[in-house]
């Protein structure tokens, strides 16, 4: 039987040592005010330490000194494995420090193995993963210099076909948040951007005899309609109510609880940018970018599209009509509708459904999207892509794996080099004014994010799109499929490559 009690009351029903599930995506849905509890009680008493924290999507809020980041940097975590550490500021920076370990699983493996371990599964087996970097016979999941768990990701065989296995350690507490409890701790989400991992990482937690808090905006008592209801008071021990603060008309957009026709979408979007943009990546090579991209969509097309220049590819396929002919989804579980941006990644403008994650990366694995554009850091000549690992800087592969790696059309949007590169548009022809100092386009990619070699074997048709020409994956390596008016091939592009194109 759930007990009401306060975010410290809750926090101190952790043990030193506990394997923690956390329910949120980036920045959306996270339990903060429970994750502060957790720190004040560590600063306190230095309980609970040695955690384990697992997270599909993680688990910030682009705030180096709110939710997790304080008990994190203050040593209580001696492990995580997250699927994208990207909101989380602070932490980032101390896992390449080597202050604790860290690993790094595609987002949908993480879910599907949570989603197994509720089943009474010890893990899940997928595709996903083969000859990327998280494959164990290339580098494995480990981020820094003392993440050597060779438990979490496995190579095997089965019935003639190869798969990696993905097993997490047993799950001992689940924090989530919710919107209302009812009186018999029944957990509905009417008010949330997302379901996550919710259902599957408590339905763990009681298989493995642990405990479920959950924090919640109100208590109620009429019982919410059964299937507004995630998560079943039975599954549920502790109930912490935190009342929201008040929140911009704009968010509320995100929750579904009233219609946005199509028309509408932008004017929203518009809203919420002002208020959670992270960085503006609006130029001019990204425009021509998105604008060459959005060419690829057909009517009828189910799509992902990723941060960054990827998002530009929305605006042209608005400007051109296709945009309400296609489905878009997000990687939280969202079909159909906008996907917002910035620091409510995540939640979506407008939705026609809102599901459980590991049902989006079931869709996802299983090919279901019809068309992908997705960003990069670095194309090598075989056609690979790192989208992962920067210099000295990381973010996580996050749900980019899965999507690229059975999609039927993979399109990457990058620019030709970064840092000081200036392009115009001049009637009709592309100016570059000058070059960036960093090139994208390298002999060999730092870590492989996406696989030339699998993208090959599983007939997939991938296309490199930039600022000045368009490269698609060959046999061996990458072809020049276009070069756009006022670029010079010899001078702009063959000359820039560090390697041969295939003919």
């Amino acid at each position: 039987m759930y007990r009401v009690m306060t975010a410290d009351e809750a926090m101190s029903l952790i043990k030193d040592g506990d394997v923690i599930a956390l329910n949120s995506f980036l920045g959306v849905d996270n339990p903060v005010e429970l994750h502060e509890a957790l720190y004040e009680r560590f600063k306190k008493t230095g309980s609970p330490k040695h955690l384990t924290c697992v997270s599909s999507a993680g688990f910030g809020v682009w705030d180096e000194n709110r939710a997790a980041e304080g008990y994190i940097r203050e040593g209580a975590v001696d492990k995580i494995i997250c699927g994208h550490f990207g909101a989380m500021y602070s932490t980032k920076k101390l896992v390449l420090e080597d202050r604790f370990e860290a690993y790094n699983l595609p987002l949908g493996c993480i879910s599907h193995a949570l989603r197994a371990q509720a089943g009474g599964l010890p893990g899940a087996l997928s595709k996903v993963g083969l000859d990327i970097f998280v494959d164990p016979r290339l580098e494995g999941p480990g981020i820094n210099n003392i993440s050597k768990d060779d438990s979490l990701v496995k190579y095997v065989e089965l019935d003639g076909d190869e798969f990696l296995y993905y097993k997490l350690p047993k799950i001992d507490v689940a924090i989530i948040k919710g919107t209302a409890a009812d009186y018999k701790g029944n957990i509905s989400f009417e008010d949330m951007f997302t379901a996550g991992d919710a259902l599957s990482i408590c339905q763990a937690v009681k298989a493995n005899g642990g405990t479920v808090i959950v924090q919640v905006d109100r208590l109620v008592v009429r019982p919410s309609r059964p299937h507004s209801t995630i998560v079943p008071g039975c599954l549920v021990d502790a109930i912490v109510e935190i009342k929201p603060e008040p929140r911009h008309a704009a968010y509320e957009s995100l929750t579904g609880s009233f219609e946005i026709p199509y028309s509408q979408w932008m004017d929203w979007a518009e809203m919420l940018e002002k208020r959670t943009m992270t960085k503006s990546f609006v130029n001019t090579s990204a425009e021509i970018i998105g604008k060459r991209a959005a060419d690829e969509l057909k009517p009828d097309d189910i799509v992902n599209i990723g941060v960054g220049i990827p998002e530009q590819v929305t605006k042209f396929a608005r400007q051109s009509g296709i945009l309400e002919k296609i489905t878009l989804t997000v990687e939280s579980g969202g079909v159909g509708g906008f996907p917002a941006s910035g620091k409510v990644f995540g939640a979506v403008i407008g939705a026609d459904s809102i599901y459980d994650m590991a049902n989006q990366f079931d869709l996802y694995n299983n090919g279901g999207l019809d068309i992908c554009f997705m960003g990069g850091i670095e194309v090598d000549q075989y056609g690979n892509v790192n989208a992962h690992k920067g210099p000295g800087a990381f973010a996580g592969v996050g749900g980019f794996a899965n999507i690229t790696a059975k999609t039927p059309t993979v399109v990457f949007c990058l620019t030709f080099n970064t840092k000081g590169l200036s392009v115009e548009e001049e009637d009709g022809e592309v100016v570059i004014k000058s070059e960036g100092a960093i090139d994208k386009f390298v002999e060999n990619v730092k870590s492989i994010s996406f696989s030339a070699k699998r993208a090959r074997k599983n007939g997939q048709r991938v296309i490199y799109v930039t600022e000045r020409c368009v490269f698609e994956l060959g046999e061996k390596g990458l072809k020049l499929m276009e070069v756009y008016p006022g670029i010079d091939k010899e001078k702009d592009i063959i000359s820039r490559l560090p390697f041969k194109l295939e003919d």
